[in-house]
């Protein structure tokens, strides 16, 4: 009678034995699993890449990892709350800022910014470093009058270091009425963030610029903070900082402020990474075919096995042996595969449009597959081992579950049926 061991290696033999005994389908179902497995890992890393880096530029350059608001004083910070934060774990750096709308005006035209003025020591941080990027002028503002502007909102008034520039707020006059204030700056540097969305937007000036010229009842006052770790430990440094606060004061951290953001992104890669399942899927009932087509090609070998006392449960074992064995070379080979496709996308991007710019040269046009003005630079690579774990055991699951069935009839086969039709 057959054991357990020498089912798994008959299984074996099967896979990687001659063509003609049957090892075709299951390599060929094992190399359909491999590539139904690169595109949903190439999916994930960059999609986890896009992610990663958008709200990376977000939460570095734009919201910081938590803002606190002074809900008695309207923004009008003590110094007491800055000490009190400090001291919370994690946290390595805070900054006052002061932000809201107004509207920039020169020789080409007028155009709405969100104006911001915020501490310098902000620029400084090492994680505003890593993103912020100078494209022309000085990126230090020396002067109370000078201001810098996004990469896009520059390109939209036509603005270069050294023009001058009317910046129009609204004023709060002692009788409480609203009133136009028209400030003129000059242009000290032209910033990018490597993202269009943020750097359409930004016009920044100092501090002390913003309380002259940012009302306290219609612009908002608040703390930026950073922590060391911002995606795994910014919700402790809230509750903590929360508690040594006080109720006057509301924590919050960047996945509630840019909430709308963050889910819009993640859906997306769910819906993505959904689509690209299906592939799997398909590629499962391959391995459901290929072990049908092995129980007959094996029907010989089912029949001497049966007549040598082997019952069906081994004879099913032998078969569900082999999907597991082709599911588990599919798998780590599409791992494989994508992982090494993944973490070199950006080089195959930059190849894949020389190649397409050569052949549409006659036309004069670059082509460019990820263009600066709508997508990031350069795509993180981002590998979440856990998901791509998860994805290789729903692909090994898959490939057992779907061959269950044709090895469950090669176990019910009769010998004398077999041998009758050998």
């Amino acid at each position: 009678m057959i054991r357990g061991g020498p089912a798994f290696y008959i299984a074996l033999r099967y896979l990687w034995g001659r063509a003609k005994e049957g090892g075709r389908y299951l390599r060929g179902a094992a190399a359909g699993i491999a590539l139904s497995l690169v595109p949903i890992i190439v999916t994930l890393i960059v999609a986890d890449g896009m992610i990663r880096g958008i709200t990376g530029r977000y939460l570095e350059l734009g919201t910081g990892h938590l803002q606190v608001y002074d809900f008695i004083e309207n923004g009008e910070f003590s110094g007491g709350e800055e000490e009190e934060l400090r001291s919370t774990t994690g946290v390595r750096g805070i900054w006052r800022e002061r932000q809201g709308l107004g509207i920039i005006l020169n020789g080409e035209g007028r155009v709405g910014a969100t104006v911001r003025a915020v501490e310098s020591g902000f620029w400084e941080d090492p994680g505003s470093a890593a993103f912020l990027e100078l494209v022309s002028g000085g990126l230090k503002l020396e002067s109370d009058r000078e201001l810098l502007l996004g990469r896009g909102l520059a390109e939209t008034l036509g603005a270069s270091p050294g023009s001058k520039v009317r910046l129009m707020t609204v004023r709060v006059n002692e009788e409480g009425n609203q009133l136009p204030r028209v400030t003129v700056f000059t242009v000290k540097g032209i910033i990018s963030s490597g993202y269009r969305e943020l750097d359409a937007l930004w016009c920044v000036v100092t501090y002390q610029a913003g309380l002259e010229l940012l009302s306290p009842e219609l612009y908002r006052s608040f703390l930026v903070v950073k922590v060391d770790d911002p995606y795994g430990q910014v919700d402790k440094a809230a509750l903590e900082a929360n508690i040594r606060l006080g109720p006057a004061y509301g924590v919050f951290t960047w996945k509630e402020l840019q909430r709308p953001l963050y889910r819009s992104f993640a859906s997306t890669r769910q819906m993505l990474l959904f689509i690209m399942a299906l592939l799997v899927l398909v590629a499962a009932v391959n391995v459901s075919s290929a072990t049908s087509m092995l129980v007959i090609e094996r029907r010989r070998d089912i029949a001497v096995l049966k007549t040598s006392g082997t019952g069906p449960p081994l004879i099913q074992g032998i078969f569900l042996w082999g999907s597991f064995l082709t599911g588990l070379a599919g798998t780590l080979g599409g791992l494989v595969l994508g992982l090494v496709i993944g973490c070199q996308i950006n080089p195959l991007i930059r190849g894949l449009e020389k190649i397409l710019s050569f052949f549409s040269s006659p036309w004069g046009k670059d082509v460019r597959i990820l263009d600066p003005d709508y997508y990031l630079q350069e795509i993180p690579v981002i590998i979440n081992w856990k998901m791509v774990f998860l994805i290789g055991l729903f692909t090994l699951i898959c490939s057992c579950l779907a061959s269950w069935l044709p090895a469950r009839r090669a176990g019910r086969l009769k010998p004398l049926d077999i041998l009758r039709r050998v």
